[in-house]
């Protein structure tokens, strides 16, 4: 457990957390929406502090980040706890996680300085900070990232895009990448099915950017929700209009689960749609994931030369030259060393 960084006291020993946009107004005893943070007397508390519920060695590939040092590993954590209620939530049993009375919090205790030992030993190039929410264990993520931007490594947000500027301008200084979550682009989808504000998400992502953290932004393309066509080219034309061309657009399939199991999975002309939209948008990089035979590979937007071949998480063939193209000599956005 520890004191909380981002909130502010209020009379009668309220307070109100500043760590994400929902800036939630906690009554002493009580806790946010996120359900791992607590006012004790005045004092907000993080209470997943070095709690790890989750710790792997996963490809990066896997977060998905398809233009960050291809083809390494990235030490990946998490703590319990989620500022979202997603109802497709995919790690819902740690990520909607429901405290109970005097029960502990799950997870093993680890320092910073032991996750970022565990990295290196691990022959990892980057932590992931992953899962659940990292917004949510900021406190804990902001102390690993210092060690690991130190030791080198890299450091990695796999996030709803949520947090407050006062906490990212905390944690920018040693954040090399993200991958943004971009669920939907209407106020109703994201305030029915996420627990969210479109509106917020949006201002997040501009945040990420214009403090010059690698952007790549994901959406899993639901049936009945987030597939019309408003959606995904809005979805297509906010990344070209507002982040630029060069940012990835991971396009995932959606399989039923956790509150969602009446939907289909995604069928492929909903993704071949979404495909289309960030076309017509001018999107460089367009990748369709979690199905078999995807969207995978990597082509040079100046000559259409495969650059990078993948498959299942996998490098087959990495043909770049440092950021180059072979090819034709141009080069391609990323953090490609």
């Amino acid at each position: 457990m520890r004191e909380a960084l981002f909130y502010e006291k209020l009379p009668h020993d309220v307070v109100r957390c500043e760590l994400c946009r929902h800036r939630c107004r906690i009554a002493p005893g009580m806790r946010g929406i996120c359900r791992v943070r607590e006012n004790r007397t005045g004092q907000l508390m993080s209470l997943v502090y070095g709690r790890i519920v989750a710790e792997h060695v996963d490809p990066v590939e896997k977060k998905p980040l398809f233009h960050v040092l291809p083809g390494t590993e990235s030490y990946s954590i998490a703590t319990v706890g989620c500022n979202f209620r997603c109802r497709h939530c995919q790690n819902h049993t740690i990520a909607q996680y429901e405290p109970r009375a005097a029960a502990e919090i799950p997870g093993h205790p680890t320092t910073p300085q032991q996750i970022v030992e565990r990295a290196l030993e691990s022959g990892c190039r980057s932590i992931s900070y992953t899962y659940t929410e990292p917004t949510i264990f900021c406190e804990y993520a902001l102390d690993c990232a210092r060690l690991a931007s130190a030791a080198g490594l890299k450091n990695i947000f796999v996030t709803n895009g949520y947090i407050t500027p006062r906490a990212l301008d905390a944690v920018a200084p040693f954040l090399d990448a993200a991958n943004i979550d971009l669920k939907g682009f209407s106020d109703d989808f994201y305030q029915r099915v996420v627990g969210a504000q479109l509106g917020e998400v949006l201002e997040c992502i501009r945040d990420y950017h214009r403090r010059g953290i690698w952007i790549e932004i994901t959406t899993l393309v639901i049936p009945g929700e987030n597939d019309s066509d408003d959606q995904l080219n809005g979805i297509a034309r906010f990344i070209a209009d507002e982040l630029g061309c060069d940012v990835p657009w991971h396009i995932s399939r959606f399989f039923p689960q956790y509150r969602m199991t009446d939907r289909e999975p995604t069928p492929s002309a909903s993704l071949t749609r979404a495909v289309e939209a960030g076309r017509r948008a001018g999107l460089h990089f367009l990748y369709v994931g979690n199905q078999v035979g995807g969207r995978e590979n990597t082509d040079c937007p100046a000559c259409g030369a495969m650059v990078i071949s993948r498959g299942g998480f996998q490098i087959f063939d990495n043909r770049l030259v440092g950021k180059v193209c072979p090819q034709c000599g141009a080069g391609l956005a990323g953090i490609f060393c």
